[in-house]
């Protein structure tokens, strides 16, 4: 039985004779050096996703603040003046500032709305929170997948409509 994978670098699908099998090809569209996987065994089981939980979720990304927080001190990244600052901002306004670029930059506008109300209420420890990422040579961490200049928009965006 033939393999079936799809290219790396087009998404067009291509078929492999099981002879192929952990082989290095081509592929007839693109030309693009794809691997081609070892076809299945009738003995091999299938494995499912695991669900993902919410609070190891919130850990993890807490967890990453704090790294990046402590590998911009040790590198010096930051001056005393926007360490003070990153202080007086509370992590529930850059939560609700990170929710929202999020929901942003994945098209969900009547949810980024709702969270817009949220972070006009607390809108000035919301802008240190806004200019710190605007002044940061690294994105947040859970940010990083967005385009730099997309994320730039979107916190120069947020910041005018917050004034």
């Amino acid at each position: 039985m033939p393999i079936s994978f799809q290219c790396e670098n087009c998404a067009k699908k291509i078929t492999a004779p099981d002879t192929a099998g952990g082989k290095w090809g081509k592929c007839p569209a693109c030309h693009h050096r794809c691997y081609v996987p070892m076809p299945k065994s009738d003995d091999e089981e299938e494995l499912k996703l695991a669900p993902i939980d919410d609070e190891e979720e919130k850990k993890y990304e807490q967890a990453m603040q704090e790294s990046h927080s402590l590998t911009g001190m040790l590198l010096h990244q930051t001056d005393d003046s926007e360490e003070v600052s990153k202080d007086k901002a509370t992590s529930a306004e850059r939560e609700l500032v990170v929710e929202y670029l999020r929901r942003m930059a994945s098209g969900q506008l009547e949810q980024a709305k709702k969270t817009l109300t949220q972070i006009k209420s607390s809108q000035g420890k919301s802008k240190i929170v806004l200019r710190g990422m605007l002044k940061s040579k690294d994105p947040v961490p859970e940010l990083s997948d967005i385009p730099p200049k997309v994320l730039t928009g979107l916190i120069s965006n947020l910041l005018e409509e917050i004034r």
